[in-house]
């Protein structure tokens, strides 16, 4: 499944990309229409808290979900409820820019990460757009926990 975010659920769009989920966020930019042409044409389910932009997304009959809540456990919760969650997807995705995360080798990322964290970790990703290294560090953990919660 692929998602697009509209520009109030910024929060939702980063935690959907942590969890593996394809998920556009729009740009500050972007005007309504831009969006709905962005979701027809790669086929993304809008999720939404925007009025004017659900109305105007089921005028053209495109998926959609409407948010209803601000509470991103609660928003989190919404998603999976509809999708499901492939554990195995989680950590795949760059939660900036939603490129595929690639694992690199531990000495690739000397000097790149904090030493505590090269000390600790011995599996790292890279996002091959914006650069960015990450691991299973405290993040993770509490990335785990809440999908447990979420789960329940």
């Amino acid at each position: 499944m692929k998602f697009l975010c509209d520009r109030m659920l910024g929060t939702l769009a980063k935690w959907l990309r942590l969890l593996g989920f394809d998920t556009f966020y729009a740009d500050q930019k972007m005007d309504d229409r831009e969006l709905i042409e962005i979701a027809k044409k790669e086929e993304r389910i809008v999720i939404t808290r925007d009025k004017q932009l659900f109305k105007m997304v089921e005028k053209e009959n495109l998926q959609l979900v409407k948010m209803t809540t601000i509470k991103l456990d609660e928003q989190l919760q919404q998603i999976i409820q509809k999708s499901g969650l492939n554990e195995n997807a989680v950590l795949s995705r760059c939660s900036i820019c939603n490129s595929i995360l690639h694992e690199v080798e531990k000495n690739d990322v000397d000097g790149e990460v904090p030493e505590n964290a090269f000390n600790n970790n011995e599996c790292f990703w890279f996002c091959p757009q914006c650069k960015k290294v990450y691991w299973r560090g405290s993040h993770w953990d509490m990335m785990q926990k809440k999908v447990m919660k979420l789960k329940r």
